[in-house]
């Protein structure tokens, strides 16, 4: 059901080389989503509803979503389903407002400062996806660090669902409402990517987009990147486990399974020094798979080469694995758990101890769970509040402040060959560099 890779006898100099890792080929998809690309930038909305038909099988008259139908989706949500999402927006709000960050004024020389200056964009599109599962919480995720964010104007697209009158899940529509969000768009894919890149008629432009998707919404990311800010190429989903002999086989083997879950592509990596551990592991595999309603679907991803139990020597070879890894999500299942996470580099986020789950993370932990995939956590952060703003140097110098500095500016100047540069100093003293 999962393969092993032993690597006791020493790691290999680059431990990537042979860990598990889905191949996903985006460039390969840029030549479909280019043309989609193309002709939303020239025909609008008209396009998308064009690509929605025949990628989607709906019909629009609009993209955008009446605010009556996002009403009715929230009256009609399942009580405990309302609850569990409030919940999760109130600790998503607590853990995401502790994130804003502070103007900083530093005064660099007598009558100088620079100001850092926190500035949200202007408008964001964020991306729901709607493929083979739903994602509400999705929308938690990428809404509420952008309000706490103070991006002004915000606007959610999520794929059109022939089976609920072309609209989006309704689940997405009840989590638009509770959060306050009034403009959401039926359009999933590239062309939702694109409408966001270069607006419509019924969809201004926007300054970033957000939110995980599959392959095409990640190469129509990379194709538009520039034309518009973008995130991450999110990839499938992944966990990896660190854990010794102290670890419950039944609750690693749980955790595995709660992502394979995802994709047939999502990856799902134990790394252990324990051999009788990973013989349990996987004995619970084929026990808790076979009970599981995406038996097929978990069992293809489990046996697919982005999965594996790899065995080391050691607790500490096994942080320098998971480390090449960089996985989105990593749980540590060891004696001494907390210690054993801190000594970690490499992660989207960490899950700490038998009783932080990736799960918890994904509702309600207040942590987020747009994390970056695809070995990226060695050097991209999860999406916050930080994703939504941009740092401004607000730059004050007064006369004899810049006096002071001249000299040494016309010198670095002359240096670089740039004398109009020095020059622009010069012309505030008559032309001469001041003593």
């Amino acid at each position: 059901m999962i393969s092993r890779i032993d690597l006791r006898g020493g790691l290999p100099a680059d431990p990537r080389s042979v860990l598990p890792r889905a191949e996903l080929d985006v460039d390969a998809a840029l030549d479909k989503v280019r043309p989609i690309c193309e002709d939303v930038r020239h025909r609008g909305s008209e396009a998308v509803r064009e690509h929605t038909r025949a990628f989607d099988g709906v019909e629009l008259d609009s993209t955008r979503v009446a605010p009556a139908e996002i009403e009715r989706a929230l009256a009609d949500l399942d009580p405990a389903v309302r609850d569990a999402l409030e919940e999760s927006i109130r600790r998503a709000r607590a853990v995401h407002r502790a994130q804003r960050r502070a103007d900083v004024t530093t005064q660099v020389v007598p009558g100088g400062t620079v100001t850092e200056r926190w500035i949200p964009v202007g408008r964001v599109g964020l991306y729901v996806p709607g493929g083979l599962a739903v994602y509400p919480s999705s929308v938690v995720m990428n809404v509420v660090p952008a309000q706490e964010a103070g991006v002004g104007s915000l606007a959610v697209t999520s794929p059109a669902q022939k089976d609920h009158g072309g609209l989006p899940h309704p689940a997405i529509l009840a989590a638009c409402a509770l959060l306050g969000v009034d403009e959401v768009h039926a359009a999933g894919g590239a062309q939702a990517i694109a409408m966001f890149a270069y607006g419509t008629d019924e969809c201004p432009r926007a300054d970033l987009v957000t939110g995980p998707g599959n392959i095409y919404v990640a190469a129509a990311k990379r194709l538009l990147k520039g034309v518009i800010g973008i995130d991450a190429e999110a990839g499938p989903t992944e966990i990896a486990i660190l854990a010794d002999a102290t670890a419950d086989p039944v609750r690693v083997a749980a955790d595995l399974i709660s992502q394979a879950e995802h994709d047939v592509l999502a990856a799902a990596v134990l790394v252990t020094d324990s051999v009788r551990l990973a013989d349990e592991v996987e004995a619970e595999l084929k026990a808790q798979v076979a009970r599981t309603r995406h038996t097929g679907r978990i069992t293809e991803a489990l046996a697919g080469r982005q999965s594996g139990i790899v065995l080391v020597d050691s607790l500490g070879d096994g942080l320098a694995v998971v480390d090449a890894y960089a996985a989105e999500h990593l749980e540590v299942h060891t004696a001494d758990a907390a210690a054993v996470a801190a000594r970690v580099r490499n992660a989207g986020a960490i899950f700490v101890g038998p009783y932080a789950p990736v799960p918890l993370g994904d509702y309600l932990a207040g942590s987020n769970h747009v994390l970056p995939t695809g070995g990226c956590a060695c050097h991209s952060s999860g999406l916050s509040v930080q994703s939504f703003l941009r740092g401004v140097h607000v730059v004050e110098y007064d006369r004899d402040a810049l006096a002071e500095a001249t000299g040494r500016v016309v010198a670095l100047a002359e240096a670089e060959d740039l004398p109009a540069h020095g020059a622009a100093l010069k012309a505030r003293f008559g032309w001469e560099v001041p003593s």
